[in-house]
């Protein structure tokens, strides 16, 4: 997986701007959870990058970057949770899933939606 670090606020603004035409998924990780460990071992053995096509990666590192996740949970409107699963189309949250709810084929799913 080729994933873009998330590491300022200025990124959330152009998640959401990226989000308008391309899909963009955000894993919040916390290197202190083992679930968070499992959650995002379990996606990176799962995925492949040509089912997903233009779905673009970003990574997020909560005990670094705490205020860009209460950024990202009042932009989208979501719950802050950790491990967080969010796929952003159109500038909105069309996939919110945490801990062992993060599932790659309901992602797959999602991104693959027609536009």
């Amino acid at each position: 997986m080729q994933w873009n670090k998330l590491n300022s606020e200025d990124q959330v603004n152009q998640i959401l701007e990226e989000s308008k035409l391309t899909p963009v998924l955000i894993f919040k990780h916390s290197n202190r959870c083992s679930i968070s460990r499992v959650a995002l071992d379990r996606l990176e053995r799962k995925w492949n990058a040509e089912e997903l096509g233009n779905l673009k990666l970003y990574f997020l590192d909560l005990l670094s970057y705490r205020e860009i996740s209460h950024k990202i949970a009042s932009q989208f409107g979501v719950r802050h949770e950790s491990p967080q699963v969010l796929v952003i189309e159109n500038g909105q949250s069309v996939y919110n899933q945490s801990h062992w709810g993060i599932d790659y084929e309901r992602i797959l799913e999602v991104s693959k939606r027609p536009r």
